[in-house]
């Protein structure tokens, strides 16, 4: 972890040095992978000006998610993690430039880019628990809260940053480059931006001091892989944060159909949709900032009951909306009412979930946000197919609000959750299991 520094109030994460190159290599990955999503999606539009195309995108992304989902989990606890990382980033490294190759030859086969998106998805699929599961190994528990939150106002400036960045990078003059290629167009910047934040962030994290993690030691087996699960499904609160975002989101997110609303609704072109991109970053970026002043220090589950139900409300606005700055806010007003939940739930990964099973546990929490963000984009572009894209933006926030209100009375310990404190998850975790003993011998002395 390194010796600790002075720090002052809110800022008790980043005393640790290698916390502070974790999240300036993620400010840079995230930024070019942001960057190069904006570049993707309008590329991708381009070549076939149609809406279930751009839904094909989350869905390439989101597969390798569920194909490796239970490898991914046991890979993240049974082997040193930093080394997952980098293999994972090294891939996603020849993906981009994969991609910026396609480009340059003027390849304009949208299949291709799928199968390049499919790799970049492995690569996520197997990072994703990976990086969670690795923070204890760089900061202590008494920090995890701080860190997370500053994890995710980090991680939101580079959503803010990233989208804006590539609509820049994307309409810049064209610059000549050898003659066999063409010329370096908008995309082919983009991937090369990519390219260099990507290696930057393999630098930072080869860079680290971490302590050893503790590893799963039994051999694999059936109930080794599906530990995780076993674990989320014997935790109500765990199983109840995680499944009402994946259900709100795959129902109230519209970033699939920001290129419709771009070009064809609020006619705003490629930055745009960089704007579009950014806003509800932009939002939650602000809410993450004022959290590590004014952390959530109680009712936690009614706040992020309240806030989910806020992002459904501004999802419809955005729908209706025809004004591009009306757009930019009520998406920022999205975003801020999603990074409570994004606080809370990773909280929860952390101080709820044993360190030996916490690869596992991250890896059906990356099902979830994978099945949220990348399903979700398959969902949308779908949907938009068959109604519109405003139709189906505005029935999408509507599904989030009855999502809201259902699972707040189907898990009423989500609800009455208060403190976001190690102690209070860990009486919970035993309370249960003490309940689920019980109803075992119970079930046996019948």
């Amino acid at each position: 972890m390194g010796s600790p520094t002075t720090a002052p109030r809110g800022l008790e994460a980043f005393a640790f040095r290698s916390f502070r190159r974790y999240q300036y290599a993620r400010v840079a990955a995230i930024m070019g992978a942001e960057a190069q999503a904006v570049a993707v999606a309008w590329q991708v539009y381009s070549m076939t000006h149609r809406a279930i195309d751009l839904g094909y995108t989350g869905l390439a992304l989101f597969l390798p998610g569920l194909l490796f989902l239970l490898p991914a989990g046991h890979v993240a606890d049974k082997v040193d993690r930093r080394r997952v990382i980098l293999t994972c980033y090294t891939l996603q490294c020849l993906s981009s430039v994969a991609l910026l190759v396609v480009t340059l030859v003027h390849y304009n086969n949208v299949f291709a880019i799928y199968s390049i998106l499919f790799l970049i998805g492995t690569g996520r699929s197997f990072s994703g628990p990976a990086s969670t599961a690795f923070l204890p190994q760089i900061i202590p528990q008494e920090h995890f809260v701080n860190a997370i939150t500053w994890g995710a106002a980090t991680f939101q400036f580079a959503n803010v940053a990233g989208p804006a960045v590539g609509g820049i990078l994307f309409t810049l003059p064209l610059a000549p480059i050898d003659q066999s290629l063409g010329v370096l167009q908008g995309p082919a910047i983009v991937y090369c931006f990519t390219l260099f934040t990507l290696l930057w962030f393999i630098v930072l994290i080869s860079l680290l001091h971490v302590t050893p993690g503790q590893l799963e030691r039994r051999e694999l087996s059936m109930r080794v892989l599906f530990a995780g699960f076993e674990y989320v499904r014997r935790t109500p609160i765990l199983l109840g944060s995680l499944s009402l975002d994946l259900f709100v989101v795959i129902l109230g997110g519209a970033v699939a159909l920001m290129p419709i609303f771009a070009h064809e609704i609020l006619h705003a072109g490629p930055r745009g949709l960089g704007m579009l991109r950014a806003a509800p970053a932009v939002g939650a970026l602000l809410v993450s900032l004022v959290l590590v002043r004014r952390p959530i220090r109680n009712k936690a589950g009614l706040r992020l009951f309240l806030c989910v139900s806020l992002f459904g409300a501004a999802t419809i606005l955005f729908g209706v909306s025809r004004s591009l700055w009306l757009s930019v806010l009520t998406l920022a007003i999205a975003g801020a009412a999603d990074m409570v939940s994004v606080i809370i739930r990773g909280s929860l990964i952390q101080l709820a979930t044993p360190q030996y099973i916490r690869g596992r546990v991250s890896a059906v929490n990356s099902l979830f946000i994978g099945a949220s963000n990348e399903l979700g984009e398959f969902e949308s572009g779908a949907t938009a197919q068959w109604w519109g894209a405003v139709r189906a933006t505005v029935f999408g926030g509507i599904g989030s609000l009855v999502v809201a209100g259902t699972w707040a009375a189907f898990f009423p310990d989500l609800r009455k959750a208060d403190e976001l404190t190690a102690a209070a998850f860990e009486q919970h975790v035993h309370h249960h299991e003490q309940k689920n003993e019980q109803n075992e011998n119970r079930r046996k002395s019948l």
